[in-house]
């Protein structure tokens, strides 16, 4: 006969059959499968600008020149005078990981 379960069995079948369903979302998401309006995009709390920017070979003044950004605010970003508000941590990162794109976008 089977040994009855237990609740704490219960729960971490339950956690783990969440955390899988959540992983399917993040799949489709990542393949372009799920719909925009079913999921929220979480922006990064902190964005490394210096080492984007040196990830690609740039200048400040080359770096902002690229992406359409004042020279001044990379240097405030970098030196931690300021921090890049929401919408500027999404660019960056997607400047980050798709550089090209961003170009392609911006030309």
């Amino acid at each position: 006969m089977a040994k009855p379960t237990t609740t704490a069995e219960h729960r971490r079948d339950d956690d783990f059959a969440n955390i899988m369903a959540g992983l399917g979302d993040a799949l489709a998401i990542t393949e372009g499968r799920a719909d925009p309006a079913t999921y929220r995009v979480h922006a990064p709390e902190t964005v490394d600008v210096k080492a984007i920017r040196k990830g690609q070979g740039l200048s400040q003044a080359a770096f902002a020149a690229r992406y359409g950004l004042p020279k001044a605010t990379i240097e405030d970003w970098e030196q931690n005078r300021r921090q890049p508000d929401t919408g500027s941590r999404l660019l960056l990162k997607i400047i980050e990981r798709e550089p090209e794109a961003v170009r392609r976008a911006l030309a």
